[in-house]
């Protein structure tokens, strides 16, 4: 390091020193300058000139800074998610693509189901109110039918089973058949209803159970290209493997991106989904009472007519 500045305070006090002697010896007539010029820069000391295979620094240009300033930034974003996206192996960018797709169903599905939800609960705690305040089922089917919105639920299709079963069995004297058969159609029916309120659950808990797999199945591909690259460049420069490493492990980030609020999402629709299923089955507990109360009073009037 002393050295390379001796050599470097030398060549500048040669420079000045040829700059200085160089107007004197113009004006000698018929000397030209390139004599003295030589002769001057000649007669430096050894210790001055520089060393036999020295690299002799050059004076920074100005744009120097800038080209530098533009190449890091240039690097950093390469170094962005979608630097490192656009730059991935196409199997990484399959599984990237892939894993933001169920991500996108995921947030899909929970702000329609929470539309869904809503007005499923809102609509059936209405109509609960009126079945609980009917006497019989043609009351409750008139209160039911006000509304169209309230007669389109799953207490309304209770309404009509309990009503197609007490026609069917008008003339039959077993009250606990009637009422057996109409408790099988109510189970069907809520059953059905169930089923109809998860659609979207088997989505949501398969992007929760797999994203992670296809996030480290993308890493596992991008650190295997790494790797491969490694043994043909024969270098292992930390800046030369980065960028591959940071691209697979991206795939694993996204994958976890996807995962985490599918699991979250279930876990809320699955306690909403109970909730929503209680009132159901209150439904059905009213709808029943309502049919059994028909019954006694068609069994009370046979027999007040039988009295007459």
């Amino acid at each position: 390091m002393m050295t390379s500045f001796l050599a470097r305070f030398a060549i500048v006090l040669s420079f000045l020193t040829v700059s200085a002697m160089a107007p004197a010896a113009a004006q000698q007539a018929g000397q030209p300058s390139a004599p003295a010029i030589s002769a001057d820069v000649s007669a430096q000391p050894a210790a001055a000139q520089p060393a036999a295979g020295q690299a002799v620094a050059a004076p920074a240009s100005p744009g120097a800074g800038v080209r530098n300033a533009k190449t890091i930034a240039t690097g950093l974003d390469e170094l962005s998610p979608l630097g490192m996206f656009l730059k991935a192996d196409i199997v990484v960018k399959a599984v990237m693509i892939a894993l933001a797709l169920a991500s996108v169903a995921s947030w899909t599905i929970l702000i329609a189901k929470s539309i869904e939800f809503s007005v499923l609960r809102r609509r059936l705690a209405g109509a609960l109110r009126k079945l609980s305040a009917a006497r019989s089922l043609a009351e409750a089917q008139l209160a039911l039918g006000q509304g169209r919105t309230e007669s389109r639920n799953v207490a309304a299709v209770l309404l009509q089973a309990a009503i197609a079963e007490a026609r069917l069995s008008a003339g039959l004297n077993s009250d606990d058949g009637i009422k057996e058969r109409a408790a099988s159609s109510f189970t069907e029916i809520v059953r059905a209803e169930a089923r109809r309120v998860r659609v979207g659950m088997g989505l949501l808990a398969t992007v929760g159970a797999i994203s992670p797999f296809v996030g480290l199945f993308g890493t596992v591909w991008g650190i295997m290209n790494s790797f491969i690259g490694i043994s043909k460049s024969q270098t292992t420069n930390l800046a030369v493997v980065a960028p591959g490493i940071a691209e697979a492990l991206l795939a694993t980030a996204i994958g976890l991106a996807a995962a985490i609020p599918a699991v979250i999402i279930y876990n809320h629709f699955s306690r909403v989904t109970k909730g929503y299923l209680e009132l159901v089955n209150r439904a059905s507990g009213a709808t029943g009472r309502l049919l059994s109360r028909d019954l006694d009073r068609s069994h009370v009037s046979v027999h007040a007519r039988a009295a007459e």
